[in-house]
């Protein structure tokens, strides 16, 4: 399938398919909500996708995952480093790591404004000394780069049916709405980092501090005032959802269903947060497969009629191949890092 993929985008050299099969598999092996709602798109768009997701997890790597030996100033180089590649490659094409020579290609090709990738490297620099946000705001900041980025960089990919700017705003907050509940998700994990990626203000306002979610952390014991508190960022997380929705109907009618089945898998994530009665601190909540398969299943038919709509307003329409294999792929695949 890879491939076809590459075929499809027209992506010849050599070198560079390598550099963009990279990318590929690490969004198979952590992405795996967001690679399975990635082969809804057209074959041809699914290259990039790839490029933009391997590049911000590589980058995401050497911050938090690489060998825990490593210091922050260790791992500060290494950003810097992967952020000089970056502005070579996206200056003047190549790059010293298969990732930066995949995204700087797609840079090119989709016009993807640089200062994106500035403001998102700046944020994971803030990972390495910066551990918790006290208001609301400030974690927006932060997630500006970290995410809202994201969501504007896909635009240019998926395409609009509406002046760009116009869905831009839709599109950072579908970044902003996925990242808040990965935070709420993986808030034990990230406590075990040392970080808490949860507004300061909305824990005090239930009571909350770092030392109580340590202590329930440590302990295993659960506490009304925890509850309450991540019962509050749900809702918070609900909203910036409801801010994103309107944005999927200004993408191209193909892309839609792509984004459609992140925005329900995602947004199911809080359903079974929700189901666990908020226990973040001591299991991860994850989407049972059967969800996932229907989720699909839905998919797979917006694609199809996208497709037939398509072709009856005599739009040019690249096939996927094994597009029918889609909803048994994401009933599958386990819920690893999404």
């Amino acid at each position: 399938m890879s491939r076809r993929e590459l075929d499809a985008a027209g992506i010849t050299d050599p070198r560079l398919r390598a550099d963009y099969r990279c990318c590929r598999s690490l969004n198979a092996r952590h992405g795996r909500t967001y690679f399975l709602a990635t082969r809804l798109l057209p074959l041809e768009r699914r290259s990039a996708v790839h490029a933009l997701y391997g590049f911000a997890r590589w980058a995401d790597d050497i911050v938090d995952d690489l060998d825990r030996r490593l210091t922050p100033a260790e791992r500060d180089r290494m950003l810097r480093r992967l952020e000089g590649d970056l502005a070579r490659g996206l200056r003047a094409g190549g790059g010293d790591e298969p990732v930066v020579r995949a995204v700087a290609d797609t840079a090119e090709r989709y016009a993807i404004d640089p200062t994106l990738f500035a403001d998102f490297l700046a944020s994971m620099r803030s990972d390495l000394s910066v551990t918790d946000y006290p208001t609301y705001a400030d974690l927006r900041a932060y997630m500006h780069g970290s995410a809202a980025v994201i969501g504007l960089q896909m635009l240019p990919v998926l395409g609009t049916v509406v002046p760009r700017e116009e869905a831009a705003p839709h599109a950072a907050a579908l970044g902003v709405a996925f990242q808040l509940t990965n935070f709420l998700r993986d808030v034990g994990e990230d406590l075990d980092r040392g970080r808490v990626y949860l507004p300061g203000d909305l824990l005090a306002a239930h009571g909350v501090d770092r030392p109580l979610l340590e202590w329930s952390r440590r302990t295993g014991r659960h506490d009304s005032r925890i509850r309450a508190a991540f019962m509050a960022a749900e809702a918070l997380t609900r909203r910036v959802y409801r801010e994103a929705e309107p944005g999927i109907a200004m993408l191209d009618p193909r892309v839609r269903p792509c984004i459609r089945t992140a925005f329900v898998l995602y947004g199911g994530i809080l359903d079974a947060i929700a189901r666990h009665d908020y226990r973040v601190l001591h299991s991860r909540a994850v989407v049972s497969r059967g969800r996932r398969a229907a989720t699909a299943a839905a998919g797979v038919a917006q694609v199809l009629g996208a497709r037939c709509r398509g072709r009856l307003a005599g739009t040019p329409v690249r096939p996927s191949a094994g597009v029918g294999r889609e909803a048994e792929a994401f009933g599958g695949g386990s819920a690893g890092r999404e």
